[in-house]
């Protein structure tokens, strides 16, 4: 009787949106389900990613995760680093780290992504920022006080030859990307760091072309996905992630709310990026990504921007999941926090498999590979080796 039972809960799973292929221009993902950017600040002192890293994401691959994106990665030496042990790309040395990672996880069936990222305002490893305008950032929240210990800096407002610097920086993290075999990158405009900065009217009170209205907030995001364009190759992807929350205001939200997001999607549209990826930084969708008008910031952009577009927050939990894709609110989701409790949580619910819920213990006390490889361990799974 239970083998019967099993049987009909994997019919249904294969039956699932959640397990149809997708396209990403002209990749081809086996499902749809994404490994969310999590960091997890387990590169070496030098930002050169590590054996552990590579076992790490390895093991998302070989759970069935059709799409993997990694953790915020650095893109210049000046001012984008975020925490120390941070992983970048600026060099040959973390380059050749990456490659070794590339290189495991392209083993299997899955789309893997760079994600780019430039701290702006908010680095604790930095003792100097910049930023659109020199606006102290509001203070972290207490669960991240032993990760983050001192306080953020008081950015400086950047000037034209800063923006040249990050245009280069990104560029030329991008072109690392591609030589060491990513299938592309995200470009971190989410969560508070830089390009959110200039998003957010409260950190952006410039009064040239970068400030004020929509399409000057998200100009320097446009320069710098349009330069990347330039010269990658063709089939090289390049999606955008953005959200409302803040890591260091998770209650954020975009005054306007709706129309906004509509005035927001609006411009990304004309950027013409492969895919849209936004987060919900509280681990709550309806919370933080639906208005009371029925639609979401996901809708939104999907709608306006016509490319496929990823949920995020609390994407675990398969009905709500199901739904936003037969919906029209997303094409595909990404899941956190689940993913490190099940590193094979597409797997198991293709094979009716019992999902292990997400405990604190298995990041704390500090957000490093160390914790999760042993909490893999005692539950038998070793990096799934």
């Amino acid at each position: 009787m239970e083998i019967c039972i099993k049987n009909t809960n994997e019919m249904k799973a294969q039956k699932s949106p959640l397990f149809n292929p997708v396209y990403i221009k002209d990749r081809r993902l086996p499902n749809r389900f994404a490994v969310a950017p999590m960091t997890r600040v387990s590169a070496d002192a030098a930002g050169v990613p590590t054996s552990q890293m590579r076992d790490y994401y390895a093991a998302f691959a070989k759970g069935g995760f059709g799409m993997i994106i990694t953790e915020g990665t650095y893109t210049d030496n000046l001012y984008s680093q975020a925490s120390a042990n941070q992983p970048g790309l600026t060099d040959t040395a973390q380059l050749a780290g990456w490659k070794n990672v590339v290189q495991k996880v392209k083993r299997s069936d899955t789309v893997f992504i760079s994600q780019l990222m430039h701290a702006g305002a908010l680095s604790r490893f930095l003792e100097n920022t910049i930023a659109p305008s020199a606006v102290l950032p509001l203070d972290s929240l207490p669960t991240e006080s032993e990760m983050r210990e001192k306080p953020y800096p008081m950015p400086r407002e950047m000037d034209f030859e800063d923006m040249e610097k990050i245009r280069e920086g990104f560029v030329k993290a991008a072109l690392l990307a591609q030589e060491a075999g990513f299938d592309g990158v995200e470009l971190h405009a989410a969560n508070g760091y830089l390009f959110d900065q200039f998003i957010t009217p409260e950190t952006n009170q410039r009064a040239d072309n970068y400030g004020g209205p929509v399409e000057n907030q998200l100009r320097l995001l446009a320069e710098v996905f349009n330069a990347i364009k330039k010269v990658v190759k063709p089939d090289f992807l390049i999606g955008i992630r953005f959200s409302e929350g803040k890591v260091n205001d998770l209650a954020y939200r975009w005054e306007g709310g709706a129309e906004t997001a509509r005035a927001i999607y609006r411009e990304v549209a004309k950027i013409k990026p492969d895919y849209i990826h936004i987060a919900a930084e509280g681990g709550k969708w309806a919370r933080e990504c639906l208005f009371p008008d029925g639609s979401s910031s996901n809708s939104i952009a999907r709608e306006l921007a016509g490319v496929p577009v990823i949920a995020n927050g609390g994407m675990h939990d398969q009905d709500l999941a199901q739904k936003l894709l037969s919906t029209g609110h997303a094409d595909l989701i990404s899941i956190g926090r689940a993913a490190i409790a099940n590193p094979d949580f597409p797997n198991k619910i293709l094979t009716a498999q019992e999902v292990v819920p997400f405990d604190p213990g298995m990041i704390t006390p500090e957000i490093t590979l160390a914790n999760t490889r042993e909490y893999w361990a005692q539950i038998g799974q070793e990096w799934l080796s």
